[in-house]
């Protein structure tokens, strides 16, 4: 009995020990449920620790006065000019007798690409000889001719015919010299032992073999393309402007762009024409600019993104990291004030710089203030800006890492919800 007495006086005992630590934790708590509650009623207000602030690489600096670039971006496509693009065809029938060339190969103007065949083309040169061989005698008899008729001694008509005969001859000598030429042979290099069964298909322009479109053995005409050919060294580029901007453009301004699928390079343009008219259904005008410096890499038909340099400016600006995008809305951080543990608080970006005492460990929070600002021109690592809330001359803003703070903002946001 006495066993079971003194159970229940430990338990009684036990039982009030811990309600009394329930009430004193309870009455402990409720301040500082209160205070975080306090902290963080505004929705633009963020807090981190020293601690925080040495891991993230968070700096601190101001809004400066800097001398920046508007520029116009824009997309477009690179072409090679119709006049530096070559399709060769063969202007005679034959059978592709050799093949000099495979693409990407450069080839020069008048380089020969391939050879044609064909027993015609001796027939051809055989008529050009024996026509030539036939002059010689019709001028003769029409020298013949006129110094009988001179004499009295022959007839004005057989003159006649013998004139008609040499100029006829004269004309096909000359229709038989051209097709010659058009072969590449030189008339007056051909004689009787001496016919050429083979002709060359030369480039007619410099550049690099795009593709090869026949084979060893293919009859080909003039209707066949052989080769194409394109030449880079006169590369354009074709911009697609809307027409609002149209008038910020002129002749000789310098444009810089980049391959869209492949950013790591930067090439230079200059403008040389605007267009008058717009391109299709859309409200886009074309504006023309010619390849400048080092083409490596670049082929007709590539997409292209470009920034065009227009007009220099002075404005107030913050680093590109300084500023952070929530929302579709652009904001900027400053530092508003510092907190130490156990109350105190100094002014905004003085805390760092205060001497310290090695036997104290104090521990400081730093209050950030979320600005909303609008952005102008963008250049060299610094963008316009244009803050649309007062804030102190002298206040610290973070140019490096805001996006960190942004993020404890959004996760503050979140653990209240």
């Amino acid at each position: 009995m006495k066993k079971f007495l003194i159970i229940a006086m430990v338990s009684i005992i036990l039982a009030t020990v811990f309600s009394c630590g329930r009430t004193e934790n309870t009455k402990v708590n409720e301040p500082e449920e209160q205070v975080h509650a306090d902290e963080h009623g505004n929705p633009n207000i963020a807090t981190l620790t020293e601690e925080q602030i040495k891991s993230i690489g968070i700096e601190f600096g101001s809004i400066e006065r800097k001398q920046l670039t508007s520029a116009l971006r824009t997309n477009g496509v690179l072409k090679v000019p119709n006049q530096n693009k070559a399709s060769i065809n063969s202007l005679y029938s034959g059978v592709v007798k050799s093949l000099l060339v495979q693409p990407g190969n450069y080839v020069k103007k008048g380089q020969t690409i391939a050879t044609v065949a064909n027993p015609e083309f001796i027939k051809t040169q055989s008529d050009y000889l024996n026509v030539s061989a036939k002059i010689g005698l019709a001028e003769l008899e029409a020298k013949r001719q006129k110094d009988l008729t001179e004499g009295n001694a022959g007839a004005l008509k057989n003159l006649q015919a013998a004139e008609t005969q040499l100029s006829t001859l004269r004309t096909a000598k000359a229709a038989l010299e051209q097709q010659i030429q058009l072969m590449g042979l030189v008339p007056e290099r051909l004689s009787n032992g001496k016919l050429v069964s083979v002709l060359s298909i030369t480039s007619p322009i410099s550049g690099v073999v795009s593709s090869v479109k026949v084979e060893l053995g293919r009859y080909v005409d003039v209707t066949t393309p052989v080769a194409e050919i394109v030449d880079n060294s006169q590369l354009h580029l074709d911009l697609f402007v809307y027409e609002k901007d149209l008038p910020k453009l002129k002749n000789n301004q310098t444009i810089h762009f980049t391959i869209t699928n492949n950013p790591g390079k930067e090439y230079d343009a200059q403008i040389f024409s605007l267009g008058s008219s717009f391109e299709g259904e859309s409200k886009a005008i074309t504006v023309h600019a010619m390849v400048k410096g080092d083409k490596t890499g670049l082929i007709d038909g590539m997409n292209v993104t470009a920034v065009i340099s227009l007009n220099q400016i002075t404005a107030l600006a913050l680093p590109n990291d300084a500023i952070v995008t929530v929302d579709g809305q652009d904001y900027v951080f400053v530092l508003t004030d510092t907190q130490k543990e156990g109350g105190g608080t100094a002014p905004a970006g003085d805390s760092l710089k205060q001497p310290r005492n090695p036997g104290v460990n104090v521990k400081e929070e730093y209050t950030f203030e979320r600005i909303p600002l609008a952005k102008g021109v963008s250049d060299v690592g610094y963008t316009e800006i244009t803050l649309l809330k007062e804030i102190p001359k002298d206040a610290k803003l973070v140019v490096k890492g805001a996006f960190f703070v942004s993020a404890k903002m959004t996760n503050t946001e979140g653990h209240e919800h």
